[in-house]
Protein backbone atom coordinates (compact mmCIF):
# COMPACT_ATOMS: atom_id res chain seq x y z
CA UNK A 1 0.00 0.00 0.00
CA UNK A 2 2.25 2.72 -1.35
CA UNK A 3 1.12 6.14 -3.08
CA UNK A 4 1.42 5.73 -6.41
CA UNK A 5 3.87 8.15 -7.31
CA UNK A 6 6.79 5.86 -5.98
CA UNK A 7 9.66 6.59 -8.53
CA UNK A 8 10.70 10.21 -7.44
CA UNK A 9 14.47 10.29 -5.96
CA UNK A 10 14.89 10.05 -2.15
CA UNK A 11 16.58 13.34 -0.71
CA UNK A 12 17.86 11.48 2.38
CA UNK A 13 18.01 14.39 5.68
CA UNK A 14 18.68 12.21 8.49
CA UNK A 15 18.40 13.63 12.06
CA UNK A 16 21.63 14.39 13.49
CA UNK A 17 23.38 11.53 15.62
CA UNK A 18 23.98 13.46 18.58
CA UNK A 19 20.36 13.16 19.65
CA UNK A 20 21.74 10.51 21.56
CA UNK A 21 19.15 7.91 20.72
CA UNK A 22 20.56 4.09 19.81
CA UNK A 23 20.26 4.26 15.88
CA UNK A 24 19.45 1.47 13.69
CA UNK A 25 18.30 -1.16 16.41
CA UNK A 26 14.28 -1.11 15.30
CA UNK A 27 13.33 -3.44 12.72
CA UNK A 28 10.48 -3.34 10.17
CA UNK A 29 8.21 -5.44 12.49
CA UNK A 30 8.59 -3.60 15.65
CA UNK A 31 8.57 0.11 13.95
CA UNK A 32 5.32 -1.14 12.44
CA UNK A 33 4.68 -2.22 16.14
CA UNK A 34 4.69 1.36 17.42
CA UNK A 35 2.16 2.46 15.26
CA UNK A 36 -0.52 -0.67 16.26
CA UNK A 37 -0.06 -0.19 19.88
CA UNK A 38 -0.74 3.61 19.26
CA UNK A 39 -3.97 2.66 17.94
CA UNK A 40 -5.18 0.25 20.23
CA UNK A 41 -7.07 -1.77 18.26
CA UNK A 42 -8.44 -3.94 20.75
CA UNK A 43 -10.66 -0.99 21.85
CA UNK A 44 -12.22 -0.27 19.18
CA UNK A 45 -14.63 -3.66 19.12
CA UNK A 46 -14.67 -3.99 23.16
CA UNK A 47 -15.32 0.55 23.20
CA UNK A 48 -15.77 2.49 20.18
CA UNK A 49 -17.84 0.38 17.78
CA UNK A 50 -20.61 0.54 20.37
CA UNK A 51 -20.73 4.20 20.66
CA UNK A 52 -20.61 4.63 16.36
CA UNK A 53 -23.44 1.82 16.45
CA UNK A 54 -25.57 4.07 18.47
CA UNK A 55 -25.39 6.72 15.94
CA UNK A 56 -24.65 4.69 12.39
CA UNK A 57 -26.81 1.54 13.24
CA UNK A 58 -26.37 -0.55 9.84
CA UNK A 59 -24.47 1.71 9.09
CA UNK A 60 -21.30 1.38 11.34
CA UNK A 61 -19.62 -0.39 8.83
CA UNK A 62 -20.04 2.06 6.38
CA UNK A 63 -18.85 4.57 8.60
CA UNK A 64 -15.70 2.80 9.06
CA UNK A 65 -15.08 2.45 5.57
CA UNK A 66 -15.38 6.35 5.13
CA UNK A 67 -12.96 6.63 8.02
CA UNK A 68 -10.83 4.70 6.57
CA UNK A 69 -10.53 5.75 3.15
CA UNK A 70 -9.82 9.64 5.42
CA UNK A 71 -7.26 8.27 7.60
CA UNK A 72 -5.54 6.24 3.96
CA UNK A 73 -5.76 9.98 2.42
CA UNK A 74 -3.43 11.18 5.43
CA UNK A 75 -1.62 8.21 5.83
CA UNK A 76 -0.67 8.59 1.90
CA UNK A 77 0.63 12.82 2.87
CA UNK A 78 3.06 11.28 5.83
CA UNK A 79 4.03 8.37 4.11
CA UNK A 80 5.25 10.66 1.83
CA UNK A 81 7.24 13.20 3.64
CA UNK A 82 8.27 10.23 5.31
CA UNK A 83 10.27 8.71 2.70
CA UNK A 84 12.55 12.18 2.88
CA UNK A 85 12.52 12.78 5.83
CA UNK A 86 13.63 10.41 9.77
CA UNK A 87 14.37 11.73 12.93
CA UNK A 88 13.41 11.39 16.44
CA UNK A 89 10.09 14.30 16.45
CA UNK A 90 7.69 12.87 14.16
CA UNK A 91 5.33 15.02 12.20
CA UNK A 92 6.83 17.69 14.05
CA UNK A 93 9.94 17.39 11.82
CA UNK A 94 7.67 17.56 8.67
CA UNK A 95 6.40 21.07 9.88
CA UNK A 96 9.73 22.56 10.81
CA UNK A 97 10.73 21.70 7.34
CA UNK A 98 8.06 23.58 5.31
CA UNK A 99 5.98 25.83 7.64
CA UNK A 100 6.51 28.87 9.29
CA UNK A 101 8.10 28.97 12.64
CA UNK A 102 5.22 29.95 14.32
CA UNK A 103 3.16 26.99 12.35
CA UNK A 104 5.50 24.03 13.25
CA UNK A 105 5.88 25.27 16.86
CA UNK A 106 1.71 24.55 16.75
CA UNK A 107 2.27 21.35 15.54
CA UNK A 108 4.53 20.58 18.11
CA UNK A 109 2.21 21.51 20.96
CA UNK A 110 -0.74 19.73 19.66
CA UNK A 111 0.99 16.66 18.71
CA UNK A 112 2.62 16.96 22.01
CA UNK A 113 -0.78 16.93 23.36
CA UNK A 114 -2.28 14.52 21.46
CA UNK A 115 -0.05 11.92 22.36
CA UNK A 116 0.39 12.70 26.35
CA UNK A 117 -3.11 12.56 26.34
CA UNK A 118 -4.21 9.70 24.38
CA UNK A 119 -1.92 7.98 26.69
CA UNK A 120 -3.88 9.20 29.91
CA UNK A 121 -6.76 8.27 28.16
CA UNK A 122 -6.17 4.71 27.73
CA UNK A 123 -4.96 4.58 31.12
CA UNK A 124 -8.66 5.16 31.97
CA UNK A 125 -9.70 2.17 30.08
CA UNK A 126 -7.03 0.05 31.61
CA UNK A 127 -8.69 0.81 34.99
CA UNK A 128 -11.92 0.21 33.06
CA UNK A 129 -11.13 -3.56 32.35
CA UNK A 130 -8.64 -3.91 35.06
CA UNK A 131 -11.52 -3.83 37.19
CA UNK A 132 -14.02 -5.40 35.46
CA UNK A 133 -11.67 -8.60 35.74
CA UNK A 134 -10.86 -7.61 39.50
CA UNK A 135 -14.27 -8.10 40.43
CA UNK A 136 -15.10 -11.16 38.54
CA UNK A 137 -12.00 -13.08 40.24
CA UNK A 138 -12.36 -11.81 43.35
CA UNK A 139 -15.87 -10.06 43.66
CA UNK A 140 -13.92 -6.55 44.70
CA UNK A 141 -12.66 -3.43 42.46
CA UNK A 142 -9.49 -1.91 43.21
CA UNK A 143 -9.02 2.23 43.80
CA UNK A 144 -9.11 3.73 40.41
CA UNK A 145 -6.40 5.84 41.03
CA UNK A 146 -3.98 3.24 42.24
CA UNK A 147 -4.96 1.14 39.17
CA UNK A 148 -4.27 4.05 36.66
CA UNK A 149 -1.10 4.57 38.75
CA UNK A 150 0.27 1.42 38.13
CA UNK A 151 -0.60 1.61 34.56
CA UNK A 152 1.61 4.98 33.84
CA UNK A 153 4.45 4.15 35.91
CA UNK A 154 4.86 0.39 34.70
CA UNK A 155 4.54 2.19 30.98
CA UNK A 156 6.74 5.02 32.13
CA UNK A 157 10.11 2.76 33.18
CA UNK A 158 9.90 0.52 30.48
CA UNK A 159 9.97 3.35 28.16
CA UNK A 160 12.63 4.96 30.29
CA UNK A 161 14.59 1.22 30.23
CA UNK A 162 15.09 0.39 26.51
CA UNK A 163 12.88 1.32 23.21
CA UNK A 164 13.69 -1.74 21.51
CA UNK A 165 11.82 -3.76 24.73
CA UNK A 166 9.04 -1.70 24.07
CA UNK A 167 8.67 -2.38 20.93
CA UNK A 168 8.73 -5.98 21.28
CA UNK A 169 5.99 -6.41 24.35
CA UNK A 170 3.86 -3.87 22.43
CA UNK A 171 4.02 -5.88 19.38
CA UNK A 172 3.09 -9.20 21.55
CA UNK A 173 0.60 -7.75 23.68
CA UNK A 174 -0.91 -6.19 20.75
CA UNK A 175 -0.86 -9.93 18.63
CA UNK A 176 -2.69 -11.57 21.62
CA UNK A 177 -5.52 -8.69 22.11
CA UNK A 178 -6.23 -9.13 18.00
CA UNK A 179 -6.13 -13.49 18.17
CA UNK A 180 -8.59 -13.20 20.94
CA UNK A 181 -11.17 -10.87 19.13
CA UNK A 182 -10.98 -12.99 15.75
CA UNK A 183 -11.40 -16.01 17.02
CA UNK A 184 -14.99 -14.90 18.23
CA UNK A 185 -15.71 -13.42 15.18
CA UNK A 186 -14.22 -16.25 12.78
CA UNK A 187 -16.27 -18.34 14.97
CA UNK A 188 -19.58 -16.55 14.65
CA UNK A 189 -18.77 -16.93 10.86
CA UNK A 190 -18.98 -20.30 11.19
CA UNK A 191 -21.52 -21.14 13.47
CA UNK A 192 -23.92 -18.99 11.01
CA UNK A 193 -22.93 -19.48 7.38
CA UNK A 194 -21.14 -17.38 5.02
CA UNK A 195 -23.74 -15.18 4.13
CA UNK A 196 -24.97 -11.44 3.42
CA UNK A 197 -26.80 -9.66 6.36
CA UNK A 198 -28.90 -7.92 4.15
CA UNK A 199 -30.33 -5.14 6.97
CA UNK A 200 -26.44 -3.67 6.57
CA UNK A 201 -25.93 -4.44 2.80
CA UNK A 202 -28.91 -2.64 2.40
CA UNK A 203 -28.61 0.08 4.85
CA UNK A 204 -31.82 -0.40 6.46
CA UNK A 205 -33.15 2.40 9.18
CA UNK A 206 -30.18 4.11 8.33
CA UNK A 207 -30.15 8.47 8.18
CA UNK A 208 -27.17 9.70 6.65
CA UNK A 209 -26.45 12.26 9.18
CA UNK A 210 -25.95 9.45 11.71
CA UNK A 211 -23.52 7.67 9.43
CA UNK A 212 -21.80 11.26 8.87
CA UNK A 213 -21.59 11.01 12.93
CA UNK A 214 -20.47 7.78 12.69
CA UNK A 215 -17.92 8.33 10.76
CA UNK A 216 -16.32 11.22 13.31
CA UNK A 217 -16.45 8.93 16.27
CA UNK A 218 -14.80 6.35 13.73
CA UNK A 219 -12.17 8.50 12.76
CA UNK A 220 -11.16 8.34 16.75
CA UNK A 221 -9.83 4.45 16.58
CA UNK A 222 -7.32 5.57 14.27
CA UNK A 223 -5.18 8.26 15.43
CA UNK A 224 -1.67 7.33 16.54
CA UNK A 225 -1.36 5.41 13.22
CA UNK A 226 1.55 7.59 12.45
CA UNK A 227 3.44 7.22 15.39
CA UNK A 228 6.30 5.00 14.01
CA UNK A 229 7.58 8.50 12.29
CA UNK A 230 8.78 8.69 15.93
CA UNK A 231 11.22 6.66 15.81
CA UNK A 232 13.11 7.65 12.61
CA UNK A 233 16.63 7.28 14.41
CA UNK A 234 16.33 4.16 15.61
CA UNK A 235 14.35 2.57 12.90
CA UNK A 236 16.45 0.51 10.73
CA UNK A 237 16.19 2.25 7.20
CA UNK A 238 13.72 4.78 8.66
CA UNK A 239 13.04 5.73 4.92
CA UNK A 240 11.45 2.91 3.61
CA UNK A 241 10.05 1.15 6.85
CA UNK A 242 8.47 4.00 8.47
CA UNK A 243 6.08 5.00 5.21
CA UNK A 244 5.46 1.77 5.07
CA UNK A 245 4.42 1.42 8.60
CA UNK A 246 2.28 4.41 8.54
CA UNK A 247 0.15 3.55 5.38
CA UNK A 248 0.07 -0.35 6.44
CA UNK A 249 -1.19 0.29 10.24
CA UNK A 250 -3.56 2.35 9.14
CA UNK A 251 -4.75 -0.12 6.47
CA UNK A 252 -4.64 -3.08 8.22
CA UNK A 253 -6.48 -1.65 11.40
CA UNK A 254 -9.25 0.13 8.96
CA UNK A 255 -9.81 -3.69 7.82
CA UNK A 256 -9.92 -4.82 11.09
CA UNK A 257 -12.56 -2.29 12.17
CA UNK A 258 -14.59 -2.72 9.59
CA UNK A 259 -15.01 -6.58 9.79
CA UNK A 260 -15.48 -6.24 13.15
CA UNK A 261 -17.76 -3.42 12.68
CA UNK A 262 -19.93 -5.68 10.77
CA UNK A 263 -19.60 -8.74 12.27
CA UNK A 264 -20.47 -7.13 15.74
CA UNK A 265 -23.82 -5.76 14.29
CA UNK A 266 -24.35 -8.99 13.01
CA UNK A 267 -23.65 -10.93 15.47
CA UNK A 268 -25.52 -8.82 18.37
CA UNK A 269 -29.03 -9.32 15.90
CA UNK A 270 -28.80 -12.89 15.94
CA UNK A 271 -28.79 -12.80 19.40
CA UNK A 272 -31.59 -10.19 20.08
CA UNK A 273 -29.47 -7.93 21.95
CA UNK A 274 -28.62 -3.89 21.43
CA UNK A 275 -24.75 -3.39 20.58
CA UNK A 276 -25.04 0.13 21.13
CA UNK A 277 -26.48 -0.27 25.02
CA UNK A 278 -25.26 -3.56 25.73
CA UNK A 279 -22.53 -2.99 28.58
CA UNK A 280 -20.49 -5.99 27.15
CA UNK A 281 -20.95 -6.92 23.61
CA UNK A 282 -17.88 -9.13 22.83
CA UNK A 283 -19.67 -11.17 26.04
CA UNK A 284 -22.77 -11.65 24.16
CA UNK A 285 -20.75 -12.60 21.12
CA UNK A 286 -18.41 -15.19 22.79
CA UNK A 287 -21.80 -16.95 24.91
CA UNK A 288 -23.51 -16.66 21.24
CA UNK A 289 -20.54 -18.87 19.63
CA UNK A 290 -20.68 -21.46 22.42
CA UNK A 291 -17.41 -20.23 24.06
CA UNK A 292 -17.92 -18.03 26.84
CA UNK A 293 -14.95 -17.85 28.89
CA UNK A 294 -13.84 -15.72 25.64
CA UNK A 295 -15.17 -13.12 26.35
CA UNK A 296 -12.93 -12.81 29.61
CA UNK A 297 -10.23 -13.66 27.47
CA UNK A 298 -11.07 -10.62 25.01
CA UNK A 299 -11.35 -8.45 28.40
CA UNK A 300 -7.52 -9.44 28.94
CA UNK A 301 -7.14 -8.67 25.45
CA UNK A 302 -8.49 -5.17 26.36
CA UNK A 303 -6.27 -4.59 29.52
CA UNK A 304 -3.05 -5.64 27.37
CA UNK A 305 -4.06 -3.20 24.52
CA UNK A 306 -4.64 -0.47 27.10
CA UNK A 307 -1.22 -1.02 28.63
CA UNK A 308 0.19 -0.91 25.24
CA UNK A 309 -0.89 2.42 24.13
CA UNK A 310 -0.24 3.83 27.62
CA UNK A 311 3.35 2.41 26.40
CA UNK A 312 3.24 3.53 22.91
CA UNK A 313 2.16 6.94 23.76
CA UNK A 314 4.71 7.92 26.73
CA UNK A 315 7.34 6.10 23.66
CA UNK A 316 6.33 8.57 20.78
CA UNK A 317 5.78 12.06 23.33
CA UNK A 318 8.95 12.11 24.65
CA UNK A 319 10.96 11.78 21.23
CA UNK A 320 8.44 14.70 19.64
CA UNK A 321 9.25 16.91 23.11
CA UNK A 322 13.21 15.61 23.27
CA UNK A 323 13.11 17.34 18.93
CA UNK A 324 10.93 20.36 20.72
CA UNK A 325 13.69 20.79 23.17
CA UNK A 326 16.99 20.20 20.67
CA UNK A 327 15.04 23.30 18.44
CA UNK A 328 14.90 25.47 21.92
CA UNK A 329 11.14 25.54 22.07
CA UNK A 330 11.27 23.55 25.43
CA UNK A 331 14.00 23.10 27.86
CA UNK A 332 17.58 21.93 26.71
CA UNK A 333 17.52 19.69 29.76
CA UNK A 334 14.80 17.54 28.18
CA UNK A 335 17.16 16.98 24.99
CA UNK A 336 19.34 14.61 26.88
CA UNK A 337 19.60 11.16 25.97
CA UNK A 338 20.35 8.42 29.10
CA UNK A 339 23.89 7.50 29.25
CA UNK A 340 23.33 3.78 28.88
CA UNK A 341 19.88 3.11 28.17
CA UNK A 342 20.58 5.87 24.79
CA UNK A 343 16.65 7.09 25.59
CA UNK A 344 14.81 10.39 26.13
CA UNK A 345 15.00 9.65 29.73
CA UNK A 346 14.21 12.97 31.29
CA UNK A 347 11.62 13.48 28.62
CA UNK A 348 9.86 10.28 28.94
CA UNK A 349 9.76 10.70 32.99
CA UNK A 350 8.00 14.62 32.69
CA UNK A 351 5.45 12.90 30.06
CA UNK A 352 4.88 10.03 32.63
CA UNK A 353 4.07 12.54 35.51
CA UNK A 354 2.03 15.03 32.91
CA UNK A 355 0.21 11.83 31.84
CA UNK A 356 -0.44 10.59 35.34
CA UNK A 357 -2.15 13.72 36.63
CA UNK A 358 -5.17 13.76 35.07
CA UNK A 359 -5.80 9.98 35.73
CA UNK A 360 -4.90 10.28 39.21
CA UNK A 361 -6.93 13.32 39.80
CA UNK A 362 -10.33 12.38 37.49
CA UNK A 363 -10.36 9.03 38.88
CA UNK A 364 -9.78 10.40 42.39
CA UNK A 365 -12.86 12.85 42.13
CA UNK A 366 -15.06 9.44 41.27
CA UNK A 367 -15.06 9.24 37.43
CA UNK A 368 -15.03 6.58 35.71
CA UNK A 369 -12.07 4.67 33.29
CA UNK A 370 -14.87 4.84 30.89
CA UNK A 371 -15.86 8.67 31.09
CA UNK A 372 -11.73 9.17 31.56
CA UNK A 373 -11.29 7.23 28.12
CA UNK A 374 -13.99 9.35 26.36
CA UNK A 375 -13.24 13.06 27.50
CA UNK A 376 -9.47 12.48 27.84
CA UNK A 377 -9.80 10.83 23.88
CA UNK A 378 -11.86 13.28 22.54
CA UNK A 379 -9.64 16.28 24.09
CA UNK A 380 -6.22 14.31 22.21
CA UNK A 381 -8.24 13.94 18.80
CA UNK A 382 -8.48 17.85 18.72
CA UNK A 383 -4.35 17.65 18.71
CA UNK A 384 -4.29 14.96 16.27
CA UNK A 385 -6.28 16.51 13.51
CA UNK A 386 -4.19 19.91 13.71
CA UNK A 387 -0.94 17.92 13.24
CA UNK A 388 -2.43 16.02 10.30
CA UNK A 389 -3.67 19.33 8.79
CA UNK A 390 -0.64 20.75 9.01
CA UNK A 391 1.74 18.03 7.75
CA UNK A 392 -0.97 17.80 4.53
CA UNK A 393 -0.71 21.77 4.13
CA UNK A 394 3.02 20.97 4.45
CA UNK A 395 3.90 18.26 2.13
CA UNK A 396 3.27 20.18 -0.80
CA UNK A 397 5.44 23.20 0.15
CA UNK A 398 8.43 21.29 0.99
CA UNK A 399 8.20 18.72 -1.98
CA UNK A 400 8.06 22.30 -4.30
CA UNK A 401 11.41 23.25 -2.31
CA UNK A 402 12.91 20.10 -3.32
CA UNK A 403 11.35 20.52 -6.75
CA UNK A 404 9.51 17.25 -7.05
CA UNK A 405 6.10 18.18 -6.13
CA UNK A 406 3.11 16.57 -9.06
CA UNK A 407 -0.44 17.32 -9.48
CA UNK A 408 -1.23 13.98 -7.86
CA UNK A 409 0.18 15.04 -4.73
CA UNK A 410 -1.38 18.00 -4.97
CA UNK A 411 -4.39 16.45 -4.91
CA UNK A 412 -3.76 14.13 -2.30
CA UNK A 413 -3.25 17.05 0.16
CA UNK A 414 -6.22 18.51 -0.55
CA UNK A 415 -8.54 15.78 -0.22
CA UNK A 416 -6.54 14.74 3.27
CA UNK A 417 -7.19 18.45 4.19
CA UNK A 418 -10.71 18.42 3.44
CA UNK A 419 -11.45 15.13 4.98
CA UNK A 420 -9.49 16.98 8.31
CA UNK A 421 -11.98 19.72 8.24
CA UNK A 422 -14.80 17.55 8.13
CA UNK A 423 -14.04 15.52 10.35
CA UNK A 424 -12.89 18.59 12.68
CA UNK A 425 -16.68 20.54 12.07
CA UNK A 426 -18.47 17.09 13.18
CA UNK A 427 -16.72 17.32 16.53
CA UNK A 428 -17.82 20.89 16.75
CA UNK A 429 -21.56 21.07 15.09
CA UNK A 430 -23.47 19.84 16.63
CA UNK A 431 -22.74 21.21 20.08
CA UNK A 432 -21.93 18.10 22.26
CA UNK A 433 -22.91 17.97 25.89
CA UNK A 434 -20.78 18.86 28.98
CA UNK A 435 -17.59 18.26 29.38
CA UNK A 436 -17.34 18.11 25.90
CA UNK A 437 -18.24 20.75 24.91
CA UNK A 438 -15.91 22.37 26.94
CA UNK A 439 -13.15 20.71 25.32
CA UNK A 440 -11.97 22.85 21.75
CA UNK A 441 -11.56 25.58 24.59
CA UNK A 442 -9.45 23.95 26.66
CA UNK A 443 -7.30 22.60 23.99
CA UNK A 444 -7.26 26.39 22.30
CA UNK A 445 -5.55 27.60 25.60
CA UNK A 446 -3.44 25.36 25.90
CA UNK A 447 -2.35 26.07 22.41
CA UNK A 448 -2.22 29.66 22.70
CA UNK A 449 0.00 29.03 26.48
CA UNK A 450 2.32 26.83 24.13
CA UNK A 451 2.65 29.43 21.49
CA UNK A 452 3.43 32.17 23.97
CA UNK A 453 5.66 29.99 25.44
CA UNK A 454 7.79 29.60 22.49
CA UNK A 455 7.78 33.37 21.26
CA UNK A 456 9.04 34.29 24.88
CA UNK A 457 11.86 31.54 24.18
CA UNK A 458 12.42 32.78 20.66
CA UNK A 459 12.99 36.47 21.61
CA UNK A 460 15.63 35.33 24.61
CA UNK A 461 17.18 33.31 22.62
CA UNK A 462 17.18 36.54 20.25
CA UNK A 463 18.41 38.88 22.99
CA UNK A 464 20.98 36.40 24.51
Amino acid sequence: MEPAATAEPILIEQAPAASGLRPNILSPTETLAQSISAIAPTTTPALTIPLVFALAGNGTWLAYAFAMGAVLLIAFCISRFARHKSGPGSLYLYATSSLPPLASGVAGWALLLAYTITGASVSGGFILFANILLVQMTGHAVNAALLGSICVVACTWIAYRDVQVSAELMLWMEVASVVAILIVMVLLLWRHGLHFDHAQIGLHGVKASGVRLGVVLALFSFVGFESATALGDEAINPLLTIPRAVVRSAFFAGLFFIGCAYLETFGMAQAHDNLGTSPAPMHVLARLVGIPWLGWVIDVGALVSMFAATLGCITAAARVLLRMASDGIAHPALARTHHKNATPHLAVLLIGLVMLLPVAILAARGVSGADIYGWLGSLAVYGFLTTYGLACIGLPLYLRRVHTLSNGTVALSIGAAVAILLALAGTLWPVPDPPYNWLPYFYLVYLALGVGWQLWATRKHAIA
